[in-house]
């Protein structure tokens, strides 16, 4: 059975657990969310199963995710699954807020399951993302859990979405506020004078946000708050306050820089 897994990543998480689903499940492509964020009108696989990979953003889905999952349609695909990403908590949040957008674009016909797989967190500007072995850790329990997931979705594991009210209420109080600020929240970030006008920045924003003005990136303010700039700026300029000066970057070590370098194409 043919699989596609669309994916939507900043660091690599996302991509990495899009990469090993697809070793596990085979006949696989995996296919950026951010390499469509241009194109027009309905997207409509040409596969029976199809998945989605996301990280979780308080509670909730990018907004990218989100606007994708609004032009995804189902009606060639047997099986629908998603994975959730998460540093913390909200997987589930995140699952069921796919599952309605689903839902409402395609008849009634959503997620046919949902999984959540816990990974290194990447988000700077609230905590510095775990290091040496918590990090190895927590690598090797997200691949066993992957593999588990390729096992499930290769079986035709359906299952209802587990719902929690506390997360349902967190995801309703911390989600809007995020999702009203997030394009213009680059505005937090800075440039120092450790610029080397490399351009790695503006190459790996998902969201096209960057630009060079003067060698030196420019944002957009159309950010999706993914944290990549920040994270594989192999200078270490960009700062999001004084906080972040001395918190440690983060790319997940399966993935190479290059690749995330590329996802804008495909």
């Amino acid at each position: 059975m043919k699989t596609i897994i669309y994916y939507f990543t900043g660091t690599g998480n996302s991509l990495s657990v899009s990469e090993g689903l697809c070793r596990g499940l085979g006949d696989c492509e995996t296919v950026s969310i951010a390499s469509l964020r241009e194109s027009l009108g309905r997207i409509t696989p040409d596969a029976e199963r199809v998945g989605i990979v996301t990280p979780v953003y308080f509670f909730g889905l990018p907004s990218l995710v989100a606007v994708f999952a609004g032009r995804l349609d189902l009606s060639r695909a047997r099986y629908a699954f998603a994975a959730a990403t998460m540093g913390g908590s909200g997987g589930q949040a995140a699952l069921r807020q796919l599952d309605g957008i689903l839902r409402r674009m395609n008849a009634g016909r959503g997620l046919d399951a949902g999984f959540t797989v816990r990974m290194p967190g990447n988000y700077l500007l609230m905590y510095e993302p775990p290091q040496g072995r918590k990090q190895e850790a927590l690598l090797r329990e997200a691949d066993r859990r992957v593999a588990e997931i390729a096992g499930l979705v290769d079986r035709g594991h359906r299952a209802r979405l587990a719902w929690s009210p506390l997360a349902s209420l967190v995801h309703g109080v911390m989600y809007p506020r995020f999702i009203a600020g997030v394009h213009d929240a680059d505005r937090k970030f800075t440039v120092d004078d450790r610029c080397t006008s490399c351009g790695i920045c503006a190459a790996v924003c998902p969201a096209g946000n960057i630009q060079l003005d003067g060698g030196r990136p420019a944002w957009l303010h159309r950010c999706e708050q993914c944290m990549a700039c920040i994270h594989l700026c192999p200078a270490g300029a960009i700062q999001a306050g004084p906080k972040t000066a001395d918190r440690a970057r983060y790319r997940n070590p399966a993935v190479q820089l290059e690749a995330l370098m590329g996802r804008r194409r495909g």
